[in-house]
């Protein structure tokens, strides 16, 4: 009778630091910010960028976030594939946000091949154990309609598909702004990443 009274002190305490362990994980969050150069800092100091401001900004809203920043300016979304399993491995994220895309669609890869590899980023994080966001990603309009179109419409159609949150393009309302983007009309200033890191906090709250 003992045994077994003890056997179940030792599965309730078993459960309650599992428990524990969620709730601190949700209180804590590590996230992976998986992108481009619209969010590795391009051509200005790590430290001024959006992903370095945001747990600053996720902190005024009671969230003790690990952001770490594994974008790379440049990287399509083959090349945010190839490097993710290191990333996972070294920092077990809670979550990975993917900011991927951009130089697919302003290369003009297929729909097909970005959303492809889009899926295999998702289902590597999800098996890794990580919940994970997709960011909508927008290319310019003289790709022509029916290319920007389908590239857009990828975007939620495979946050759907895979039952994921779909964040909001944070230069969607900055692009209009010279005052914000660099001259290549395609970059955010060093100005705007405060801004963005606002937003960002804003979008991710509710599901963190």
């Amino acid at each position: 009778m003992m045994r077994i009274f003890s056997l179940m002190i030792m599965l309730c305490v078993t459960s309650l630091t599992q428990i524990n362990m969620a709730q601190a994980s949700q209180q804590n969050p590590t996230i992976l910010i998986l992108g481009d150069s619209l969010s590795a800092g391009y051509q200005m100091a790590i430290e001024q960028s959006w992903p370095s401001l945001l747990p600053k900004e996720l902190k005024t809203k009671g969230i003790n976030a690990t952001v770490i920043n594994g974008s790379i300016s440049g990287d399509t979304s083959g090349n945010g594939l190839a490097r993710l399993p290191a990333l996972l491995s070294q920092h077990n994220p809670d979550w990975v946000v993917i900011e991927l895309g951009a130089n697919d669609g302003l290369r003009g890869f297929p729909p097909a091949t970005i959303s492809q590899n889009l899926t295999q980023i998702i289902k590597l994080s999800q098996g890794s154990g990580s919940q994970v966001a997709l960011m909508q990603i927008m290319v310019p309009p003289n790709y022509g309609k029916r290319y920007t179109q389908a590239f857009s419409n990828l975007y939620p159609e495979l946050a759907k598909q895979q039952n994921i949150p779909l964040l909001p393009f944070f230069l969607q309302d900055m692009i209009v702004k010279p005052e914000l983007m660099k001259k290549d009309g395609l970059h955010p200033k060093a100005e705007a990443q405060p801004w963005i890191a606002q937003f960002m906090a804003a979008q991710l709250q509710p599901i963190l």
